[in-house]
């Protein structure tokens, strides 16, 4: 592995942040100077590396292959709070499971350590899905389903099958993402009815009786907007919700214009730090 190292203005966070946009291993953070961020892109190969060098100057090393999510999370890493309905642990260990489990005995309980992919569940996107989904299926009388594109470490998913979901459909296009979510799968169990599969959004196309009620995409604000029509083609036809995030507020306004105008209807939209999450639907 190597990583790709800038240093940055502050001034200029939001113009990296849309470049590095489709870069998974963009990370941010404070430099020496109050005024200046460091920049690390930590990427698989040279080859990469050294592209983005001759872009964008900065400097390269090369590291050993690590979760890079994992070596930066903190150390006890407290457990994640969603509503009434659910608490997300980092931690494997049995004692804390247990302790946790008896101070909210009537809360679903999952186990997502920090790994490759991302989605532990901390990221104020993935959260503010999570809550979303839970607000969304609360007073829910009717059967539904649920599709989750571009499902990082598997959280959204597993927790709408824990919320009730009769069905979910799961798929990331890096296969890492697959990889670490089919072990959180098997570390929570309580998926069978979960199809997990590695796919391009612009490529996968849903059964007729693969359409869901519930469509939640965790995507770059870029990739949404080209994928709008994919989206919709994985809701059913009418009054289905769709909740998209991993949207940088620099960003919301072109990309919930991009919404409207594929044809979809704004129901709520919630910031968070330098983030946006919106609900639509297809009524």
């Amino acid at each position: 592995m190597w990583v790709w190292k800038k240093n940055i203005s502050k001034t200029q966070e939001d113009t990296w942040q849309q470049r590095m946009s489709a870069m998974p291993g963009a990370v941010f953070s404070e430099g020496f100077q109050a005024e200046r961020l460091n920049l690390d892109v930590y990427v698989e190969t040279e080859g990469e590396a050294v592209l983005l060098q001759k872009c964008y100057g900065g400097k390269l090393e090369e590291v050993k292959t690590v979760d890079w999510v994992a070596a930066t999370a903190p150390e006890n890493t407290p457990p994640l709070i969603i509503r009434d309905k659910i608490v997300i642990s980092a931690s494997e260990d049995s004692e804390v499971l247990a302790a946790l489990q008896a101070k909210y005995p009537e809360r679903i309980l999952l186990v997502f350590p920090a790994e490759r992919a991302f989605g532990t569940g901390n990221h104020a996107t993935t959260s503010t899905c999570l809550r979303m989904l839970c607000d969304e299926v609360k007073n829910k009388k009717e059967p539904w389903t649920l599709t989750d594109i571009g499902c990082g470490t598997g959280v959204l998913a597993l927790a709408g099958l824990k919320l009730g979901a009769q069905r979910a459909i799961s798929f990331d296009f890096d296969p890492v993402a697959v990889e670490v979510a089919r072990r959180n799968i098997e570390r929570n169990g309580g998926a069978d009815n979960l199809s997990l599969f590695q796919a391009d959004v612009f490529e996968w196309k849903p059964a007729q009786n693969e359409t869901s009620d519930i469509v939640l995409a965790n995507l770059f604000s870029a990739v949404l907007v080209k994928a709008f029509p994919q989206l919709i083609a994985a809701m059913k036809p009418e009054g289905a919700i769709l909740i998209i995030s991993g949207i940088l507020n620099t960003q919301a306004e072109e990309t919930l214009l991009a919404a409207q105008q594929a044809g979809l209807k704004i129901l709520k939209v919630v910031s968070r730090g330098k983030w946006t999450t919106a609900k639509l639907t297809n009524l």
